[in-house]
């Protein structure tokens, strides 16, 4: 049974960041699939939405392939550092989407050395859009 995500994020902050038995693989190389799945990362590289524009927004890059971008400056984004560890959390998927348009997924994060939270999707726009 996966338990929900808040439950599962705030048993691996107790526990001091593991996510062992959130219900999905807590490996590095994981990108959860299932909403209330978690996975720990690394933070590869962090910036402003659009590169040059510093109050476009944020945008953060993980050691298992998966982003997030947010129109706003972040703040857990903006203190996070390549090497962080980070524990992901799938929180929504868009539903109606066109067939292979995976863009959209709600995605919360938090830096285990920082302990900052942050809600922000894995694209621009959501499965349909521009």
């Amino acid at each position: 049974m996966t338990m929900n995500f808040a439950r599962c994020l705030f048993l691996s902050l107790v526990a001091g960041g593991s996510l062992a038995g959130c219900g999905e693989s807590s490996t590095k190389s994981a990108i959860p699939t299932q909403v209330g799945g978690c996975a720990k990362t690394t933070v590869s590289a962090t910036g402003p939405r659009l590169e040059g524009a510093p109050d476009s927004g944020s945008s953060i890059q993980y050691a298992n392939g998966l982003s997030q971008v947010d129109y706003s400056v972040v703040p857990g984004i903006a203190n996070s550092r390549p090497g962080d560890e980070v524990s992901v959390c799938l929180v929504s998927i868009p539903t109606d989407c066109p067939p292979g348009d995976n863009r959209g997924r709600v995605y919360e994060a938090t830096n285990l050395r920082t302990r900052e939270t942050w809600k922000a999707p894995d694209s621009q726009h959501s499965c349909g859009g521009a």
